[in-house]
């Protein structure tokens, strides 16, 4: 049994926070070898006084001031605050499953050579918005590979969400890139596969996340993936997964068509081609996640949110990065919960 720490990056979670940290409290994993560190950046709803209650009833709970808000400086400050052999990140609106802990020492313990192990999210819905998103990002369609939404597989992957580390990571690979306002998970984890580590991902472990009810956000959330993605792209100097290019290269197509359809008719016509192609496959996917066909037409529309938010974003960013060298806007650093 190893000594586990718990970080939770924590911001106006005045919602969530209660049910995410009693969730771990209930887990099977031994209370003795567990510690939860909240790493709260100002707080003014209320969730404050909800961590400071959990605090003086259960000694695994520590409230922790992240002074600059944001996650990256959350999840450092949360793992320099204790050398406890394994460190799992987890979000406010999630909820372990009680073999969660346990199961990510398993995998950690059973192979050297894993630095990081995830497992697979289920969604849980507040309403019919968030619903129908969920289902959209539990498709490979809307949101490529990644594994641990759609569920598809047990094996090495390049990212997981809410990874258990192996503290020694941090002494080789560093910490937290405390200039990203998003993507640091995946970031991280690819200085860990690029400093010979592998991570896990296993469908036995197993937890719950309260899905955004916004299109709105959806697609500022999807932006911001695109458009940091590229200031990653840039730091390391290589583009870190060949599937971060494909929402871009649509969008770009999208609009070199529309241009070029007043040159020629034959740019018409591929226009034309292309968007038939695209919706068939939107609809193909939309009907295999649901068949509920009050569900289609918005899971299609979701569908479409998630490519255009994530491929502006991108081309945005290689515009404001790339073109023009410049460092990234304040407004691309505001979350969107």
């Amino acid at each position: 049994m190893k000594n586990v720490a718990i970080i939770i990056p924590c911001r106006n979670e005045k919602k969530y926070i209660e049910q995410c940290v009693l969730s771990v409290l209930n887990s099977n994993y031994p209370l003795e070898l567990i510690n939860i560190y909240i790493c709260d950046g100002k707080s003014d709803d209320g969730t404050v006084e909800i961590i400071k209650e959990l605090e003086k009833k259960h000694n695994q709970v520590h409230l922790l001031v992240n002074e600059k808000t944001t996650t990256p400086f959350a999840l450092n400050i949360g793992i320099k605050s204790d050398n406890s052999e394994v460190k799992i990140i987890l979000g406010a609106h999630a909820e372990i499953d009680p073999n969660f802990i346990k199961e990510n020492v398993i995998v950690l313990q059973e192979n050297e050579s894993v630095g990081c192990s995830g497992g697979v999210i289920k969604n849980i819905y507040e309403n019919k918005t968030s619903e129908i998103i969920g289902i959209a990002m539990s498709s490979s369609f809307g949101v490529g590979n990644a594994h641990f939404r759609t569920g598809n597989k047990d094996g090495f992957v390049d990212t997981v969400a809410f990874g258990a580390y192996k503290n020694e990571i941090f002494e080789k690979v560093g910490y937290f890139d405390e200039e990203l306002a998003r993507n640091q998970d995946d970031e991280f984890n690819f200085r860990l596969i690029k400093n010979g580590y592998k991570i896990y991902l296993s469908k036995k472990i197993k937890s719950s996340y309260y899905v955004r009810a916004s299109f709105k956000k959806l697609f500022k959330q999807y932006y911001q993936y695109g458009y940091w993605k590229v200031y990653v792209n840039k730091k390391h100097r290589t583009i870190t997964t060949l599937r971060q290019l494909i929402p871009s290269f649509f969008i770009a197509s999208l609009f070199a068509g529309i241009v070029l359809s007043f040159v020629h008719w034959l740019f018409t016509f591929l226009l034309i081609v292309e968007i038939t192609m695209y919706l068939s496959g939107c609809l193909f996917f939309a009907i295999k996640k649901t068949k509920k066909l009050d569900q289609v037409m918005p899971v299609i529309l979701t569908f479409f949110i998630l490519h255009t938010g994530y491929g502006l974003g991108y081309l945005l960013g290689a515009i404001e990065f790339i073109v023009f060298r410049g460092n990234p806007a304040k407004k691309n650093q505001q979350l969107t919960r």
